[in-house]
């Protein structure tokens, strides 16, 4: 049975939604924005910071918006004098014992505080007396640092532990102007995802231990992506500048991961400045990588391929790599004649999960492999000629290397194990740089944008493969672009048919294999 449907005034808009819709939901499709602190739409409703004040019709007094249902033929104001007088207040009152430290506050330029402020008050101070002075710089848990002079006693992170993280750890305690956030004695704010309370905190009393301090939010770009970190695939954003990611926060997919992401996919953007980047082609000579120039790494690869038997030639793709890094990689190695695919994929003991949104699947593309016919590796048979995505650990590249006349190209972004049995080595971005998309766990494909350029002479694995194909005179696959490969990849893949860009979106698209 569908809801019935009411008819709502606001600020003299007339529109219709289901009726029981809540009223700062009703207002933002009516186009008024009406302020709030506590109220967040995944949240139970707490009704305490009352800036979210609203005059309804035939209601003798001011009502908060987020309390507040539609009915059918209600009549609000949310702009009226009488509401702005009230707002005013709030405000006031929010900030008799504030710091107003914004200049060293790391929410400045996000601030709610700050917004509402500049837009509803702008009034000087009448406080004359000496604020209430709290502690500053308190570690709740790992991640997350409060300072109690800055709260509001929103109470959203109270709620978001109890109701989404279910872990209870946070607490009001003390009253009236002491009144203070803080943790249950013996307890940390240690859930697996605390850091969302940093998302949805609306001033800057709970900030990240890892971002703290570190850029100020009006130089940061941000870019859609998705979290690598396992196989849920979270969407997220990127936050950058000058070619240095600085934090990932999640971004709205109720399909996915509603608002949320986890404390561990947070880190996940880490590696992509550590020390062992690979920045330059390598082939080994006289025992050691050395660097060369690309055409030199891509004369010596043809070479070893034209001599090798194609039966003793294996490909082996990564769930850790995108579906068109390795479509492209497979289908070079399939022009060429090689018959021997599988994937590799890493693999942790005892991997954290849970049922909400961890997954003990550590890579974010298992399902995308496995969509293009590729099998997890096994390790059966010795080869000459080894082409691998990522970082294979020596132990298993051993169990499938020829002990002599071997040769083993390796695409990596970071040395590794894998790297230093590589006889040549061709860089490629890590997930940061990179354009393609990842299959998560409900074979939904999910896009995956360039936050910035990979560094030095780092190639997509397409860009490399179509620069090999050209070595070894084949005319495919070659591209000169990402959207050329997306659309083999629909052509020739079953499982992939109808896959564009326009489809995947920024939601994904499910696979219907």
């Amino acid at each position: 049975m569908s809801t019935p449907l009411a008819k709502v005034t606001i600020d003299g808009k007339e529109l219709e939604v289901p009726a029981g819709t809540n009223l700062i939901e009703a207002a933002k499709k009516a186009g008024s924005a009406i302020p709030h602190y506590c109220y967040h739409e995944k949240l139970s409703i707490a009704g305490n910071c009352r800036i979210c004040l609203v005059d309804i019709e035939k209601t003798p007094k001011l009502s908060i918006a987020c309390n507040t249902k539609v009915t059918d033929g209600m009549v609000v104001h949310t702009n009226n004098q009488k509401v702005l007088e009230a707002r005013q207040s709030v405000l006031e009152f929010i900030l008799v014992n504030h710091p107003i430290d914004c200049p060293v506050c790391d929410q400045a330029g996000e601030c709610k505080l700050q917004d509402y402020y500049m837009k509803h008050d702008l009034k000087a101070s009448r406080m004359k007396e000496e604020k209430v002075h709290k502690d500053k710089a308190i570690a709740l848990g790992p991640n997350v640092m409060l300072d109690q002079e800055r709260c509001i006693l929103c109470s959203r992170c109270i709620r978001f532990c109890k109701e989404i993280a279910e872990e209870d750890q946070l607490c009001f305690s003390e009253r009236g102007n002491h009144n203070e956030l803080t943790v249950y004695p013996g307890k940390k704010l240690d859930n697996p995802y605390a850091m969302n309370t940093i998302d949805i905190c609306p001033v800057g009393a709970l900030t990240s231990k890892d971002f703290r301090f570190k850029q100020r939010v009006w130089f940061l770009k941000e870019v859609d992506s998705v979290c690598p970190g396992c196989a849920t695939g979270c969407n997220i954003k990127i936050s950058h500048n000058k070619g240095v990611a600085y934090r990932l926060l999640p971004r709205q997919n109720e399909a996915v991961n509603e608002t949320w992401m986890c404390d561990g996919g947070r880190f996940t953007f880490k590696p992509t400045n550590a020390e062992n980047r690979l920045r330059h082609p390598m082939v080994r000579s006289e025992g050691a990588l050395k660097v060369v120039r690309q055409e030199k790494a891509i004369e010596d690869i043809a070479k070893v391929l034209a001599a090798v038997p194609v039966s003793s030639i294996l490909g082996i793709a990564s769930a850790q790599f995108t579906n068109e890094s390795n479509f492209a990689f497979w289908k070079f190695l399939k022009e060429v004649g090689v018959t021997d695919f599988y994937y590799q994929a890493l693999e942790v003991s005892n991997p954290s999960q849970d049922d909400y949104l961890i997954h003990p699947d550590k890579n974010p593309n298992r399902a995308g492999v496995e969509a293009l016919g590729l099998k997890a590796l096994v390790e059966d048979k010795r080869y000459q000629l080894i082409f691998i995505l990522g970082d294979l650990p020596s132990a298993r590249l051993q169990k499938i290397l020829l002990d002599r006349q071997r040769t083993v190209v390796v695409f990596s972004s970071h040395e590794g194990e894998g790297v230093e049995l590589a006889d040549i080595v061709l860089p490629v971005p890590t997930w940061v740089e990179e354009n393609g998309t990842f299959t998560n766990k409900q074979k939904r494909v999910q896009r995956i944008l360039p936050a910035f350029s990979a560094p030095a002479e780092n190639k997509s694995v397409w860009e490399w493969t179509s620069l090999l194909a050209k070595a070894c005179k084949k005319e495919k696959p070659v591209y000169q672009q990402i959207n050329e490969v997306m659309a083999d990849l629909s052509e020739t893949i079953p499982d992939f048919k109808g896959v564009n860009p326009d489809k995947v979106g920024n939601q994904g698209f499910v696979l219907m294999s």
